[in-house]
Protein backbone atom coordinates (compact mmCIF):
# COMPACT_ATOMS: atom_id res chain seq x y z
CA UNK A 1 0.00 0.00 0.00
CA UNK A 2 1.39 3.13 -0.82
CA UNK A 3 1.44 6.44 1.68
CA UNK A 4 0.49 9.74 0.57
CA UNK A 5 2.57 12.87 1.72
CA UNK A 6 1.92 14.09 5.34
CA UNK A 7 1.18 17.88 5.48
CA UNK A 8 2.58 19.62 8.12
CA UNK A 9 0.30 22.05 10.63
CA UNK A 10 1.91 24.32 13.18
CA UNK A 11 0.59 25.27 15.90
CA UNK A 12 0.20 28.53 16.99
CA UNK A 13 -0.05 28.03 21.06
CA UNK A 14 3.55 26.62 21.29
CA UNK A 15 6.72 26.15 18.96
CA UNK A 16 5.79 22.68 17.93
CA UNK A 17 5.13 21.25 13.97
CA UNK A 18 3.20 18.24 14.06
CA UNK A 19 3.18 16.12 10.79
CA UNK A 20 -0.37 15.17 10.35
CA UNK A 21 -1.12 11.83 9.18
CA UNK A 22 -1.39 10.77 5.55
CA UNK A 23 -3.73 9.26 3.77
CA UNK A 24 -3.44 5.40 1.91
CA UNK A 25 -4.31 5.35 -1.94
CA UNK A 26 -6.07 1.93 -0.83
CA UNK A 27 -7.68 2.37 2.63
CA UNK A 28 -11.18 3.97 2.90
CA UNK A 29 -12.54 5.70 5.95
CA UNK A 30 -15.89 5.72 7.01
CA UNK A 31 -17.84 4.89 3.91
CA UNK A 32 -20.41 7.59 3.40
CA UNK A 33 -22.88 5.46 1.13
CA UNK A 34 -23.80 3.34 3.43
CA UNK A 35 -22.43 0.27 2.48
CA UNK A 36 -19.75 -1.63 3.96
CA UNK A 37 -16.06 -1.42 2.90
CA UNK A 38 -13.84 -4.38 2.89
CA UNK A 39 -10.17 -4.03 3.19
CA UNK A 40 -7.65 -6.47 3.23
CA UNK A 41 -4.71 -5.66 5.63
CA UNK A 42 -3.18 -8.91 5.26
CA UNK A 43 -3.10 -11.88 3.34
CA UNK A 44 -5.46 -13.49 5.94
CA UNK A 45 -6.70 -10.23 7.68
CA UNK A 46 -9.18 -7.58 7.14
CA UNK A 47 -10.64 -4.80 8.15
CA UNK A 48 -14.63 -4.05 8.12
CA UNK A 49 -15.49 -0.61 7.90
CA UNK A 50 -18.67 0.78 8.00
CA UNK A 51 -20.72 -1.37 10.27
CA UNK A 52 -19.93 1.14 13.35
CA UNK A 53 -16.75 0.56 14.96
CA UNK A 54 -14.24 -1.16 12.80
CA UNK A 55 -14.11 -4.67 12.54
CA UNK A 56 -10.99 -7.03 12.32
CA UNK A 57 -11.11 -10.25 10.74
CA UNK A 58 -8.84 -13.25 11.15
CA UNK A 59 -9.17 -16.28 9.15
CA UNK A 60 -7.25 -19.61 8.97
CA UNK A 61 -8.02 -23.18 9.34
CA UNK A 62 -9.68 -22.66 12.92
CA UNK A 63 -11.81 -20.62 11.67
CA UNK A 64 -12.52 -16.73 12.15
CA UNK A 65 -11.62 -14.24 14.88
CA UNK A 66 -13.46 -10.93 15.09
CA UNK A 67 -12.19 -8.11 16.93
CA UNK A 68 -15.54 -6.55 17.46
CA UNK A 69 -19.19 -7.09 16.12
CA UNK A 70 -20.59 -3.79 15.02
CA UNK A 71 -23.68 -2.20 15.64
CA UNK A 72 -26.84 -4.48 15.49
CA UNK A 73 -28.68 -2.92 12.38
CA UNK A 74 -25.03 -3.65 10.18
CA UNK A 75 -24.78 -7.27 11.86
CA UNK A 76 -26.98 -8.88 8.79
CA UNK A 77 -24.31 -6.69 5.97
CA UNK A 78 -21.52 -8.02 8.37
CA UNK A 79 -22.19 -11.29 8.12
CA UNK A 80 -22.90 -11.32 4.59
CA UNK A 81 -19.54 -9.71 3.76
CA UNK A 82 -17.53 -12.74 6.12
CA UNK A 83 -18.95 -15.34 4.03
CA UNK A 84 -17.88 -13.88 0.74
CA UNK A 85 -14.56 -13.66 2.60
CA UNK A 86 -14.46 -17.48 3.60
CA UNK A 87 -16.77 -20.50 4.63
CA UNK A 88 -15.23 -21.28 7.75
CA UNK A 89 -17.39 -20.50 11.22
CA UNK A 90 -16.55 -17.86 13.13
CA UNK A 91 -14.69 -19.14 16.57
CA UNK A 92 -14.63 -16.33 18.54
CA UNK A 93 -15.67 -12.60 19.16
CA UNK A 94 -13.45 -10.45 20.66
CA UNK A 95 -15.01 -7.41 22.63
CA UNK A 96 -12.69 -4.44 23.09
CA UNK A 97 -15.02 -2.03 24.76
CA UNK A 98 -19.11 -1.82 25.57
CA UNK A 99 -20.18 1.25 23.36
CA UNK A 100 -23.22 -0.08 21.22
CA UNK A 101 -21.14 0.15 17.80
CA UNK A 102 -18.70 -2.18 18.68
CA UNK A 103 -20.52 -5.11 20.40
CA UNK A 104 -24.46 -4.44 19.53
CA UNK A 105 -23.68 -7.51 16.87
CA UNK A 106 -22.77 -9.74 19.26
CA UNK A 107 -25.68 -11.52 19.76
CA UNK A 108 -26.23 -12.53 16.05
CA UNK A 109 -22.40 -13.22 14.96
CA UNK A 110 -22.12 -14.93 17.42
CA UNK A 111 -25.18 -17.42 17.19
CA UNK A 112 -23.93 -17.67 13.04
CA UNK A 113 -21.12 -18.72 14.46
CA UNK A 114 -20.02 -22.43 16.15
CA UNK A 115 -17.46 -23.02 19.61
CA UNK A 116 -14.62 -24.31 19.50
CA UNK A 117 -15.77 -26.85 21.79
CA UNK A 118 -16.80 -30.20 20.76
CA UNK A 119 -19.94 -32.49 22.21
CA UNK A 120 -17.96 -35.95 22.20
CA UNK A 121 -20.36 -37.35 24.42
CA UNK A 122 -23.18 -36.91 21.82
CA UNK A 123 -25.78 -35.88 24.00
CA UNK A 124 -27.57 -33.14 22.91
CA UNK A 125 -28.24 -31.76 26.13
CA UNK A 126 -24.71 -31.05 26.39
CA UNK A 127 -24.65 -28.45 23.78
CA UNK A 128 -26.20 -26.39 26.36
CA UNK A 129 -23.52 -26.15 28.51
CA UNK A 130 -20.99 -25.44 26.02
CA UNK A 131 -19.89 -21.77 25.59
CA UNK A 132 -22.66 -19.69 24.37
CA UNK A 133 -25.04 -22.84 24.05
CA UNK A 134 -22.34 -24.27 21.04
CA UNK A 135 -22.55 -20.69 19.34
CA UNK A 136 -18.72 -18.85 19.10
CA UNK A 137 -17.37 -17.28 22.35
CA UNK A 138 -17.34 -13.54 23.30
CA UNK A 139 -14.57 -12.76 24.59
CA UNK A 140 -13.74 -9.65 26.94
CA UNK A 141 -12.37 -8.14 30.15
CA UNK A 142 -14.36 -8.24 33.07
CA UNK A 143 -15.01 -4.49 32.69
CA UNK A 144 -17.20 -4.89 29.59
CA UNK A 145 -19.15 -7.56 31.43
CA UNK A 146 -19.90 -5.54 34.01
CA UNK A 147 -20.97 -2.78 31.78
CA UNK A 148 -22.97 -5.21 29.60
CA UNK A 149 -25.06 -6.66 32.51
CA UNK A 150 -25.44 -3.60 34.66
CA UNK A 151 -29.22 -3.86 35.65
CA UNK A 152 -29.43 0.56 34.55
CA UNK A 153 -26.70 -0.17 31.39
CA UNK A 154 -27.91 1.74 28.83
CA UNK A 155 -28.73 0.87 26.20
CA UNK A 156 -29.60 -2.47 27.71
CA UNK A 157 -28.15 -5.64 26.42
CA UNK A 158 -29.90 -9.18 26.36
CA UNK A 159 -27.95 -11.89 27.93
CA UNK A 160 -26.81 -13.63 24.73
CA UNK A 161 -24.98 -10.30 23.36
CA UNK A 162 -22.88 -10.55 26.61
CA UNK A 163 -19.51 -11.72 26.59
CA UNK A 164 -19.12 -15.75 28.05
CA UNK A 165 -15.45 -15.76 28.54
CA UNK A 166 -14.32 -12.73 30.80
CA UNK A 167 -10.69 -12.41 32.31
CA UNK A 168 -9.70 -10.37 34.86
CA UNK A 169 -5.99 -9.67 34.08
CA UNK A 170 -4.74 -6.80 32.37
CA UNK A 171 -3.47 -9.53 29.80
CA UNK A 172 -5.60 -12.55 28.13
CA UNK A 173 -3.12 -14.76 25.36
CA UNK A 174 -4.66 -17.20 22.88
CA UNK A 175 -3.80 -19.23 19.77
CA UNK A 176 -5.95 -19.10 16.95
CA UNK A 177 -5.06 -20.29 12.93
CA UNK A 178 -1.40 -20.41 14.30
CA UNK A 179 -1.19 -16.95 15.28
CA UNK A 180 -0.55 -15.37 18.95
CA UNK A 181 -2.93 -13.35 20.18
CA UNK A 182 -3.39 -10.99 22.75
CA UNK A 183 -6.04 -8.78 24.23
CA UNK A 184 -4.52 -6.37 26.49
CA UNK A 185 -6.51 -3.86 28.97
CA UNK A 186 -6.07 -0.54 28.85
CA UNK A 187 -7.73 1.34 32.21
CA UNK A 188 -9.61 4.63 32.57
CA UNK A 189 -8.94 5.21 28.89
CA UNK A 190 -11.64 6.19 25.99
CA UNK A 191 -13.55 4.25 28.81
CA UNK A 192 -13.31 2.29 31.88
CA UNK A 193 -13.61 -0.79 29.47
CA UNK A 194 -11.07 -0.18 26.59
CA UNK A 195 -8.69 -3.07 25.55
CA UNK A 196 -6.47 -3.41 22.71
CA UNK A 197 -6.17 -6.73 20.64
CA UNK A 198 -2.18 -7.84 19.19
CA UNK A 199 -1.86 -10.37 16.45
CA UNK A 200 1.42 -11.25 16.57
CA UNK A 201 2.25 -12.97 13.29
CA UNK A 202 -0.11 -10.48 11.19
CA UNK A 203 1.63 -7.73 13.13
CA UNK A 204 -1.40 -5.91 13.54
CA UNK A 205 -2.87 -4.21 16.60
CA UNK A 206 -6.80 -3.55 16.61
CA UNK A 207 -7.46 -0.21 19.34
CA UNK A 208 -11.01 0.82 19.30
CA UNK A 209 -11.89 3.96 20.13
CA UNK A 210 -9.25 4.81 21.96
CA UNK A 211 -8.23 6.21 18.66
CA UNK A 212 -10.12 7.37 16.06
CA UNK A 213 -9.14 9.15 13.16
CA UNK A 214 -12.43 10.92 12.21
CA UNK A 215 -12.41 12.80 15.23
CA UNK A 216 -11.02 14.14 18.69
CA UNK A 217 -10.80 11.24 21.47
CA UNK A 218 -14.25 11.16 23.08
CA UNK A 219 -13.18 10.69 26.71
CA UNK A 220 -16.19 8.98 28.53
CA UNK A 221 -15.61 10.34 32.00
CA UNK A 222 -18.94 9.03 33.63
CA UNK A 223 -17.64 6.02 32.61
CA UNK A 224 -14.30 6.26 33.86
CA UNK A 225 -12.44 7.38 30.95
CA UNK A 226 -9.63 10.33 31.62
CA UNK A 227 -7.00 12.03 29.52
CA UNK A 228 -3.81 10.64 31.36
CA UNK A 229 -5.62 7.29 30.87
CA UNK A 230 -6.33 8.25 26.97
CA UNK A 231 -2.61 9.15 26.47
CA UNK A 232 -0.95 6.00 28.16
CA UNK A 233 -3.22 3.94 26.30
CA UNK A 234 -1.63 5.92 23.12
CA UNK A 235 2.00 5.51 24.16
CA UNK A 236 1.28 1.64 24.94
CA UNK A 237 -0.21 1.70 21.21
CA UNK A 238 3.33 2.93 20.05
CA UNK A 239 5.18 0.47 22.18
CA UNK A 240 3.27 -2.39 20.63
CA UNK A 241 3.65 -1.27 16.59
CA UNK A 242 7.16 -1.60 14.78
CA UNK A 243 8.40 0.60 12.01
CA UNK A 244 9.65 -0.13 9.07
CA UNK A 245 13.78 0.58 9.89
CA UNK A 246 15.32 0.30 8.45
CA UNK A 247 13.99 -1.11 4.91
CA UNK A 248 11.41 1.56 4.94
CA UNK A 249 10.44 0.94 0.95
CA UNK A 250 9.54 -2.55 1.59
CA UNK A 251 6.63 -2.73 3.96
CA UNK A 252 4.73 -0.11 6.31
CA UNK A 253 5.55 -1.80 9.91
CA UNK A 254 2.50 -3.10 11.90
CA UNK A 255 -0.67 -2.13 10.65
CA UNK A 256 -3.45 -0.62 13.24
CA UNK A 257 -6.89 -0.62 13.08
CA UNK A 258 -8.52 2.64 14.84
CA UNK A 259 -12.11 2.69 16.01
CA UNK A 260 -13.30 4.62 13.41
CA UNK A 261 -11.95 5.76 10.03
CA UNK A 262 -9.00 4.36 7.98
CA UNK A 263 -6.15 1.68 8.44
CA UNK A 264 -2.75 3.57 10.21
CA UNK A 265 0.88 2.80 11.15
CA UNK A 266 3.13 4.03 13.47
CA UNK A 267 3.71 7.19 12.57
CA UNK A 268 0.25 8.53 12.35
CA UNK A 269 -0.14 7.10 15.94
CA UNK A 270 2.23 9.12 16.89
CA UNK A 271 0.96 12.38 15.59
CA UNK A 272 -2.28 11.44 16.73
CA UNK A 273 -0.84 11.11 20.49
CA UNK A 274 1.38 14.26 19.97
CA UNK A 275 -1.58 16.00 19.03
CA UNK A 276 -3.80 14.63 22.17
CA UNK A 277 -0.65 15.69 24.70
CA UNK A 278 -0.01 19.31 22.64
CA UNK A 279 -3.94 19.73 23.35
CA UNK A 280 -4.10 18.84 27.23
CA UNK A 281 -0.98 20.91 27.77
CA UNK A 282 -2.88 23.84 26.58
CA UNK A 283 -5.56 23.44 28.29
CA UNK A 284 -3.49 22.87 31.59
CA UNK A 285 -1.69 25.65 31.39
CA UNK A 286 -4.83 27.75 30.83
CA UNK A 287 -6.38 26.33 33.98
CA UNK A 288 -3.32 27.14 35.66
CA UNK A 289 -4.16 30.79 35.02
CA UNK A 290 -7.49 30.70 36.37
CA UNK A 291 -9.30 30.39 32.60
CA UNK A 292 -12.63 28.83 33.38
CA UNK A 293 -14.07 26.52 30.88
CA UNK A 294 -16.31 29.17 28.98
CA UNK A 295 -13.05 30.95 28.72
CA UNK A 296 -10.94 28.08 27.38
CA UNK A 297 -13.83 26.96 25.02
CA UNK A 298 -13.86 30.41 23.67
CA UNK A 299 -10.15 30.26 22.83
CA UNK A 300 -9.86 27.54 21.03
CA UNK A 301 -7.04 25.76 22.16
CA UNK A 302 -7.49 22.58 19.73
CA UNK A 303 -8.36 25.45 16.28
CA UNK A 304 -4.99 24.00 14.51
CA UNK A 305 -6.65 20.48 14.54
CA UNK A 306 -10.40 21.14 14.02
CA UNK A 307 -10.30 20.82 10.31
CA UNK A 308 -9.36 17.39 10.66
CA UNK A 309 -10.51 16.26 13.88
CA UNK A 310 -13.24 18.91 14.83
CA UNK A 311 -16.09 18.68 11.64
CA UNK A 312 -18.03 16.86 13.04
CA UNK A 313 -20.72 18.65 15.28
CA UNK A 314 -19.95 19.20 18.64
CA UNK A 315 -17.21 16.92 18.65
CA UNK A 316 -14.50 19.71 19.64
CA UNK A 317 -16.67 21.51 22.25
CA UNK A 318 -17.01 17.68 23.79
CA UNK A 319 -13.08 17.12 23.65
CA UNK A 320 -12.13 20.06 25.17
CA UNK A 321 -14.89 20.16 27.97
CA UNK A 322 -13.87 16.33 29.02
CA UNK A 323 -9.58 17.39 29.14
CA UNK A 324 -11.05 20.31 31.19
CA UNK A 325 -13.11 17.84 33.60
CA UNK A 326 -10.84 15.31 33.71
CA UNK A 327 -7.35 17.80 34.71
CA UNK A 328 -9.51 19.31 37.00
CA UNK A 329 -11.08 16.25 38.74
CA UNK A 330 -10.57 15.44 42.25
CA UNK A 331 -7.90 13.37 43.02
Amino acid sequence: MKRISTNAITCWTVALGLVVCGAFSSQAAEPENGELDVVQVRPNFYMIAGAGGNIGVQIGSDGVVLVSAGAAAKTGEVSAAIKKLTNLPIRYVIDINADADFVGGNEKLAKSGFTIFTNALGNAGVAGTMTNGGAASILAHQSILNRMSARDAKPSYPGDAWPTEAFLQNRKALRMNDEGIEILYQPAAHSDADSFVLFRRSDVVVAGDVMDTTRFPVIDLANGGSIQGEIDALNRLIDLTIAPTPYIYKDVGTYVIPGHGRLCEQMEVVDYRDMVVLIRDVIADMIKQGKTLDQIKAARPALPFETRYGTQPGVTASFIESVYKSLTAKK
